[in-house]
């Protein structure tokens, strides 16, 4: 029994579905498609299972999309899957015309986040009618949470029912690997001699793409303003794991100019394991637009850190307001500066929040928990169009 899962680029299929391939690979024959690159080969490696590139844009771009929707229908005719399942916009909307055109039995689109709530005027109109679009050729819709179900209700996407899998998430979390026992004292202080981190630094963190949506601007200017005011509490540093994205959502030439020249801003860039990175710090920070689900803020749980984040889906699902971190509005410097504050300066909230970040992560984000709700689902759907496994 084939099922294929499609995202548009690589690191999707790399990063998001970590492992899941593998385990749902010991069920089904699992056929992963993407953009070509290194990290499509490494999916293939990690995961044992089969890849197809075909490249897909991630921007509008007609006439290529017009070109890997026919590549995706030609391969998807010619390989007869009997569940094709996508991640990700641009993957999404291909993948399920193509899906139809080529008579694919049970067609599944997990919506990992929305772009059109942060847009307005043509734009937006255009990512709607996108999205509608693509859930008029799904066969069955999984928001990744419960902010993404409402936004797809509220902005009428569809009227088709729309499932989210076990608690939200489209992988869960491996609790085993995300743990802060993993990484070793000597690790912790070698790593922390490299940076030039102090004992009594209180360290924040931000992991995630260096864009404008994942409010690095506002976290800049927070951070900027805390680390140059005399009468602050402790010593802080920030450290910003991550890849510069200059081309689609570049980043104020101020908070460029900042991150440059603050000797308290560490720029280390994308890192392959961020385990370490959370094992040295304090708090994540993660004043993100718009998200689906986001994985780092499950990840920073599970290694006994609490979070800041901003008011949106998925990050409003994982933290709890005053339990395991703090919530605040999008797009306001202020606030995010009086949450880091009140982290530094109130010593005994700060313990409770760690206290109970990894216990609320556990409860309701185990990796298998979710493997095995989807492994379910595609029986279930498989059983509903008479196609045994």
């Amino acid at each position: 029994m084939k099922i294929i899962r499609t995202s548009t680029i690589p690191l999707s299929l790399n990063v998001l579905l970590k492992g899941q391939l593998k385990f749902l690979n010991g069920f089904f024959e699992i056929v992963g498609i993407s953009s070509e690159g290194e990290l499509l080969d490494e999916v293939k490696q990690r995961e044992g299972i089969r890849t197809i590139a075909i490249n897909m844009e991630r921007g509008i771009s007609p006439l290529k999309d017009l070109i890997s929707l026919f590549r995706l229908y030609h391969i998807l005719k010619s390989e007869k899957p009997a569940i094709v399942h996508s991640i990700t916009p641009k993957a999404g909307l291909l993948t399920m015309l193509a899906g139809k055109m080529a008579g694919v039995p049970i067609r599944i689109h997990t919506f990992t986040g929305l772009i059109f709530p942060t847009k307005k005027g043509f734009i937006q109109k255009v990512l709607i009618n996108m999205d509608r679009l693509l859930c008029s050729a799904a066969t069955n819709i999984f928001p990744e949470g419960q902010g993404v179900k409402k936004d797809l209700i509220n902005y009428k996407i569809t009227s088709k029912p729309l499932k989210v899998i076990a608690n939200g998430n489209v992988n869960g979390i491996d609790l085993n690997h995300f743990s802060a026992g993993k990484i070793s004292e000597a690790q912790k202080e070698q790593l922390k001699k490299e940076l030039n981190i102090s004992e009594s630094d209180f360290v924040f963190v931000f992991v995630g793409r260096l864009v404008g949506d994942k409010g690095i601007n506002e976290l800049v200017k927070a951070f900027s303003q805390i680390s140059k005011n005399e009468e602050r509490s402790k010593p802080v540093k920030l450290l910003l794991i991550g890849p510069l994205e200059e081309h689609l959502d570049p980043l104020q030439p101020e908070t460029m100019e900042e991150i440059k020249n603050n000797p308290d801003i560490l720029d280390l860039g994308f890192q392959k394991d961020v385990r370490p990175y959370f094992a040295i710090s304090d708090a994540l920070v993660f004043p993100s637009y718009r998200e689906g689900f986001p994985n780092v803020v499950m990840q920073a749980g599970a290694m006994e850190l609490p979070s800041i984040v901003s008011d949106i889906n998925g990050c409003n699902e994982i933290i709890v307001e005053g339990q395991n971190g703090m919530i605040i509005p999008v797009k306001n410097s202020q606030k995010l500066k009086n949450a880091m504050e009140t982290l530094l300066s109130d010593a005994d909230l700060y313990h409770q929040l760690k206290m109970n970040s990894r216990p609320m992560i556990e409860s309701r984000y185990e990796q298998s928990v979710v493997w095995q709700a989807l492994l379910k689902e595609y029986k279930m759907l498989l059983k509903e169009e008479n196609i045994y496994v």
